[in-house]
């Protein structure tokens, strides 16, 4: 059976379900059969089998795994996500008064930087 630290995704008991479709993918089909193999022996999760049982017949069928490293982050991992978007003042846009409550014909003006 597979150890913990021989399984091709080292934080792979760590990954929300929903990042994992995105990690497994670039996994080859002998990577994605020793996790399936943990998930199985550990958690078995229904969902996590299908979506892996799902992936590795789309790899005998022929797909190849995607690049990119299996350890980085996935995009679609909220705690990737909870960084939010880095702004610096040559992105921000320019900076809005509010329009006059209760007068919806004043509507927002750019303010004078000067």
């Amino acid at each position: 059976m597979t150890e913990h630290d021989q399984l091709p995704l080292p934080d792979y008991d760590h990954l929300p379900v929903e990042g994992l479709a995105s990690r497994i993918r670039t996994l080859d089909a002998q990577g994605l059969e020793t996790l399936l193999e943990y998930e199985r022996a550990h958690a078995d999760r229904v969902q996590v089998v299908t979506i892996m049982e799902n992936r590795l017949q789309s790899l005998r069928e022929g797909a190849q795994p995607s690049g990119g490293d299996p350890a980085a982050p996935a995009a679609d991992d909220p705690s990737h996500a909870a960084g939010g978007s880095k702004v610096s003042e040559a992105t921000t846009g320019p900076a809005m008064n509010p329009p006059s409550q209760g007068d919806p014909t004043n509507p927002a003006q750019p303010r004078s930087t000067g």
